[in-house]
């Protein structure tokens, strides 16, 4: 298990073994905040107060993601983005999945939603 800081520290990489256990999942959870394993992907939904504050948090993250390539799925509404992390190439959740969560959370810890 990696800490929050060994994960903002941290970069994607190409997977290529098997997905997380769960009991590893559950583990790395406990360091981040509000996130869950939803239908196989790790899952967090982020609040802002209007539109173009979320596009602004959806437009900074995905450069973030581009550099890490790695990239969620969003979900964009009009106060809120559900972003959703699973690794296609190994088909559940990995490492990487964890690392960009954290980023993600850096990112909106610096907005002010």
């Amino acid at each position: 298990m990696k800490s929050l800081e060994q994960l903002l520290s941290s970069h994607c990489h190409e997977m290529n073994g098997p997905a997380m256990s769960d009991a590893d999942v559950r583990a790395q959870l406990a360091v981040l905040d509000g996130w869950a394993v939803d239908d196989g992907a790790l899952t967090k939904t982020y609040r802002f107060k209007n539109y173009y504050e979320t596009l602004a948090f959806v437009n900074a993250l995905a450069y973030i993601v581009h550099r890490e390539d790695h990239h969620p799925d969003l979900h964009v509404g009009y106060n809120r983005c559900v972003v959703r992390y699973n690794t296609h190439s190994i088909n559940g959740i990995s490492q990487n999945d964890f690392i960009s969560a954290a980023k993600a959370d850096a990112l909106y810890s610096q907005t002010d939603a």
